[in-house]
């Protein structure tokens, strides 16, 4: 059963998810929900008086139809706009200033930022949830000059969901310098003197150094998924298996060495 949340006032119950992604959102923004469903997470903030405006965008018909249903029955429609479109095409430039994208993968994530283009100018937040290549996020994040504050990972309904934070600095020379600190190779040592950019692209520079209980159950079973898949191709015939089973063993030879250095209780040796 979902821990769901309920401000007052409000007609809209939260996931724990959209509840963690909701209390990001800074007092007084600007927002827009990208891929917005139901509009359940615009019609939330709006109704706890959180935000000054909020956009609801969605690609699809059914979606938007059910979002102006939700925004209008709560008598929101001042507040809240439905607007069908593809990504952040929805939005005019600078009109928000944070945006929240949740619910679907890194790669197609990406996309839809780097097709914003202008529509991007004066956001200052972004509240992502991607569901797979976290890695492809990140990197995109850093490129374009946004930092890492918050990291988290989240268990529900047997689901272990990514949950990202990332700001506009006042520069792009002190966003390259601290993202630089985030993704220091170091960050494990002496444990582990030197750990791969893209291996902390991929894990999460935050979630690294907090480690965590979700953080080891989901590298475990991404272990497990890469060890079956190892398994498989030592069954193959393929000519250049032996050299994948090599790459694939060291990645997750490398998982297990961050594994081991993480903070945190160590299981015991008895």
């Amino acid at each position: 059963m979902r821990n769901e949340t309920k401000p007052e006032g409000a007609a809209v119950k939260l996931s724990r998810r959209l509840s963690i992604l909701s209390e990001w959102v800074a007092p007084g923004s600007r927002f827009a929900d990208i891929g917005t469903d139901h509009a359940l997470l615009p019609v939330y903030l709006a109704a706890a008086g959180r935000v000054a405006l909020a956009v609801a965008g969605d690609l699809n018909p059914g979606p938007v139809e059910a979002a102006g249903r939700r925004v209008a029955e709560a008598g929101l429609a001042d507040i809240v706009s439905v607007r069908q479109g593809d990504g952040l095409a929805v939005l005019s430039p600078g009109e928000v200033d944070t945006v929240c994208i949740a619910g679907m993968g890194g790669s197609l994530m990406v996309r839809l930022l780097e097709d914003a283009g202008d529509r991007l100018e004066g956001v200052r937040t972004l509240v992502l949830s991607p569901h797979v290549a976290e890695d492809a996020v990140r990197r995109w994040l850093v490129v374009h000059s946004f930092v890492l504050d918050r990291e988290l990972l989240l268990e529900e309904d047997g689901v272990i969901y990514t949950l990202i934070r990332a700001v506009q600095t006042e520069s792009a020379s002190d966003a390259e310098a601290r993202n630089a600190a985030l993704y220091s190779e170091a960050v494990l040592a002496p444990c582990l003197p030197k750990v791969r950019i893209s291996l902390l692209q991929e894990m999460g520079p935050l979630l690294i150094r907090s480690g965590g209980n979700e953080f080891r159950r989901k590298w475990g079973l991404e272990i497990a998924k890469r060890e079956h898949v190892i398994q498989q191709m030592k069954r193959s015939s393929v000519a250049d298996a032996t050299d994948k089973i090599q790459i694939w063993e060291s990645a997750v030879a490398e998982i297990q060495e961050v594994l081991s250095c993480l903070p945190g209780e160590k299981p015991s040796s008895n």
